[in-house]
């Protein structure tokens, strides 16, 4: 399985970005895909899943970002809203053997390498 993220940047405060994940040698639609994301001096933590039963988000995010897959293109999305300075991280996908309602990064199996998303004041 190969995971190829995309689409970070550098955007102000209260824009937006879109991640693309490119997932390859994978049967796409059978597992749980994932966003995480690691900020500067800190752990990496949970983002969003989705999955054929289901989506789920972080708690913190509050209906800002959106996950989605294309299961034709074999790419996973994350459409990030009203961005805020502290979603400053490395968002990094990942697929998860395990199924839906993943949430540790010890579930997932398999990550790409990550996309560095800053967010100015």
């Amino acid at each position: 399985v190969q995971l190829q993220a995309s689409g970070g940047g550098l955007v102000q405060a209260g824009g937006f970005l879109r991640l693309s994940c490119a997932v390859s040698r994978c049967t796409f639609g059978s597992y749980g895909l994932g966003w995480f994301r690691q900020a500067p001096g800190k752990e990496r933590e949970f983002v969003a899943q989705v999955s054929l039963s289901g989506i789920i988000y972080a708690d913190y995010l509050k209906g800002r970002f959106t996950i989605s897959r294309d299961n034709a293109k074999n790419t996973l999305y994350l459409q990030m809203n009203s961005l805020k300075p502290e979603d400053t991280a490395v968002y990094y996908c990942a697929v998860s053997t395990s199924g839906w309602g993943r949430r540790r990064q010890e579930e997932y199996d398999y990550w790409g390498q990550g996309t560095q998303v800053t967010v100015s004041s």
